[in-house]
């Protein structure tokens, strides 16, 4: 869904009107455009840091004409570009639909052929890009859209761009989402593995399974955690249907050689049958492993073969490298995972009567935080205060987290947040956190209105740390205006645009009962 035209935005960029925005993230602006022709056409600009950059826009203009050459069936078509306009842009074709994430969050997972056409569509789509020797990069629910004709695979391939240029993105940085991040893309090593078209592979069993299931196959509860998974863990394929099961366990191989390609996963998607019987498991075809035998569990390290051992001996040893690149990366290379990737646990099927039921688990009152359940204080891990919102002065500051002023509820929004606040459960309108621009001075945080915008959303990355409770930390991001930071010597919450700053300032969320 479109949102208006901010100031400062313009009405117009190269042939095309601006009508509205249709988001914003550490890339740059997507508009909802017209063509001279009256269609309507997604415009995505790229931000004005990167612009001055000569080896950014070749790159970019060489990622644009490959990825106009990919066939436009389940894909968003690329229909024009000018890396040389300022900002450069690249149109692509208008879909009118929910994104997966989006439908998953509002309608849960997908089920029978629904999630079978999903599989098909996704796999479809990374044949034709792969076919144009195209590399998406970040392939992951927010970039499938559920268009009315089909699914559609969007923001192919031009990741590589901002990859690949050493000005924006150092060598202990990455551009994806750690959950559908395939194992070799952690490799920091000098050099390292090289993205292939295996990396899409893996990221389409990750998101298949997420469809399937509403939560990812390495979930934890920090992007560090969860890579450490993809690294060292088999995926938790618990909940998929069994016609997809050997496909998606295929597509995650830690190996990228013994993973399939896009066409051999058609091949086998078109072949097996939209539903089984969970009796009969057997019913979907036997997905042979690298030597052409179906994979049979788990196999002892000292009984693999030597390029096998080796395999697993170097997995153990670069997994501290690629903790520490994380920490360094983590503002470019994922959000903390969100409600989207982690809803409430469906309850276990009792086995026998009434007396079998399961006794219900505590809760995880950290996850129920994050999928909005629970309220929080958003706690400043170095200061040893909590935000609060200042009703004298409409500002958020840092508080002593007593009263309702300090109470805040996170809203998943995708991957990112609306943070709610219950300073006046009285109002029959809600009330979130934004951005507020000052003249002459930072940006701050001040109430306003619970609609997703640029100023409104939220992104909490796990600082691989915790707090003198033993709580995770993170830091707090707005992607169009910057790090949320407090100043000690000011005692000021402010907001500081990214550039070339790093987040000094990080969060713990503290536990204040269900919502």
């Amino acid at each position: 869904m479109a949102t208006p035209l901010r100031p400062g935005d313009g009405t117009r960029i190269g042939r095309y009107d601006l009508v509205g925005r249709l988001g914003e993230g550490g890339m740059g602006t997507v508009y909802l455009g017209r063509s001279p022709q009256g269609r309507p056409v997604a415009i995505k600009t790229v931000r004005i840091d990167f612009t001055g950059d000569a080896e950014f826009r070749a790159r970019f203009r060489g990622e644009v004409n490959r990825a106009r050459q990919v066939p436009p069936f389940s894909t968003a078509e690329v229909l024009d570009a000018d890396p040389d306009h300022q900002p450069p842009y690249l149109v692509v074709e208008y879909v009118d639909g929910p994104s997966l994430a989006t439908k998953v969050r509002e309608d849960g997972p997908l089920t029978g052929s629904g999630l079978h056409g999903l599989a098909i569509g996704i796999a479809t789509a990374l044949t034709a890009i792969h076919g144009a020797g195209v590399i998406h990069r970040d392939l992951k629910p927010g970039n499938v859209l559920l268009a009315p004709g089909g699914t559609k695979v969007i923001d192919f391939g031009i990741a590589r761009a901002f990859e690949a240029t050493s000005r924006h993105t150092r060598t202990d940085q990455m551009v994806g989402t750690v959950a559908y991040m395939a194992p070799e893309r952690f490799d920091p090593a000098p050099g390292g593995r090289p993205t292939t078209a295996a990396a899409d592979i893996f990221a389409w069993g990750a998101v298949v399974a997420y469809a399937a299931t509403g939560r990812t196959p390495f979930d934890a509860d920090s992007a560090t955690a969860t890579a450490v998974r993809i690294l060292t863990q088999p995926p938790d394929l618990t909940g998929l249907p069994p016609a997809l099961h050997d496909a998606v366990e295929w597509a995650l191989a830690k190996e990228p050689q013994d993973r399939p390609t896009a066409r051999q996963l058609l091949d086998l998607l078109v072949a097996a049958p939209t539903s089984a019987s969970p009796a009969s498991p057997s019913a979907a075809p036997p997905v042979p492993s690298a030597a052409g035998v179906a994979p049979s569990g788990p196999v002892p390290p000292d009984t693999l073969p030597p390029g096998r051992r080796g395999r697993r001996l170097r997995t153990a040893a670069i997994v501290g490298l690629a903790l520490a690149a994380l920490a360094g990366a983590g503002l470019v290379a994922a959000h903390e995972l969100s409600a989207a990737d982690k809803p409430e646990p469906p309850a276990a099927a009792p086995s026998g009567g009434p007396a079998s039921r399961p006794t219900p688990s505590p809760v995880d009152t950290h996850a129920a935080i994050l999928r909005g359940k629970h309220r929080t204080l958003i706690h400043l891990a170095e200061a040893d205060r909590d935000l609060a919102l200042d009703l004298h002065d409409n500002q958020v500051v840092a508080g002593d987290g007593t009263g309702a002023k300090s109470l805040f509820v996170l809203v998943p929004y995708g991957v990112d947040y609306l943070i709610r606040t219950l300073r006046d459960t009285a109002s029959a309108a809600e009330t979130c956190l934004g951005v507020k621009i000052v003249p002459d001075g930072p940006a701050s945080l001040a109430p306003a209105d619970c609609e997703p915008t640029a100023a409104t959303v939220f992104s909490l990355s796990a600082a691989n740390g915790t707090d003198d409770k033993g709580r995770p930390t993170y830091w707090m991001t707005n992607e169009a205006y910057g790090f949320v930071q407090y100043s000690p010597t000011r005692r000021a919450v402010f907001v500081q645009e990214v550039g070339d700053a790093r987040p000094l300032s990080t969060f713990s969320l503290v536990d204040r009962g269900p919502d």
